[in-house]
């Protein structure tokens, strides 16, 4: 598997975007402001993420998703080893992450990689998403944001 940052010229995997965010207005966003990049296996896009400055010292991770078919094989923890590694080498100080309230795999995931919860946005995807999201059948309504320091 390799993983590489996408070209301004290529199209970035929405699809895959699209399954840990289900906002495209969302997502083109942060696309614009932030870098995104691939994992590949075979020629196929099987995961990504996108990363991006947010104050002066910090980087934030603000997308990571896995295609279905490939979860489960420790692709979401290279991805994030990854941004991890990029962060520290361009002299950043920490890395943020944030996901929902009902993303159990996701905490356990970052938490494994070193990510400690620094706090709770109430309501964040109540105010910012117009359909509802269920998870685990739990309603996701808030956003854990959790830090690492480099």
């Amino acid at each position: 598997m390799d993983i590489r940052k996408l070209t301004k010229e290529e199209v970035p995997p929405i699809e895959l975007l699209l399954l840990a965010d289900p906002s495209e207005e969302m997502i083109m966003g942060y696309l614009q402001r932030g870098d995104c990049y691939v994992a590949e296996l075979g020629g196929e896009i099987i995961g990504v993420y996108v990363l991006l400055p947010t104050r002066p010292g910090t980087m934030e991770i603000v997308n990571v998703a896995v295609s279905e078919e490939q979860r489960g094989k420790g692709i979401g923890k290279k991805l994030v080893s990854d941004a991890i590694r990029k962060a520290r080498i361009a002299g950043y100080n920490a890395i943020e992450i944030g996901t929902r309230n009902s993303s159990i795999n996701q905490l356990a995931l970052y938490q494994k990689c070193g990510f400690r919860i620094i706090g709770i946005d109430p309501d964040f995807y109540i105010r910012n998403y117009s359909e509802e999201i269920v998870e685990y059948g739990i309603e996701c309504r808030d956003m854990i944001r959790l830090k690492l320091d480099l």
